[in-house]
């Protein structure tokens, strides 16, 4: 399984980004598509993940609310949407999704910077 992010860049507080992810190779077995972020200085943590079948998602609670992920009939293809952007928000962002184990990512795609000034 390959996975390739785009969509990173600058942005001011309070705006919106979009984050995409594609994902290639034997993907039909996973369970969900994920994303993450990582800070610096700081452990990479979950941002939020849309399960594959049943298209729900679960979102960290510092961006419920103004994050959204989606994703196209196939779940190949996956976005975040990210609103109300804050500089706390600012960090490699990474794409992720697992070989059908719940929670267990192992694929992981090559990272987008996302810049959030005040």
């Amino acid at each position: 399984v390959q996975l390739q992010a785009s969509g990173g860049g600058s942005a001011q507080a309070g705006d919106s980004l979009r984050l995409s992810c594609l994902a290639s190779g034997r993907t039909a077995s996973s369970y969900a598509m994920a994303w993450f972020r990582q800070a610096p200085g700081k452990e990479r943590e979950f941002v939020g993940a849309i399960r594959r079948k049943a298209g729900t998602t679960e979102y960290a609670d510092s961006v419920r609310g103004r994050f959204t992920i989606s994703g196209d009939n196939t779940m190949n293809s996956v976005s975040l949407q990210m609103n109300d952007l804050k500089p706390e928000d600012t960090a490699v962002y990474y794409c992720a999704t697992d070989n059908g184990r719940v929670r267990y990512y192992e694929y992981w795609g090559q990272g987008t910077q996302v810049t959030v000034s005040s």
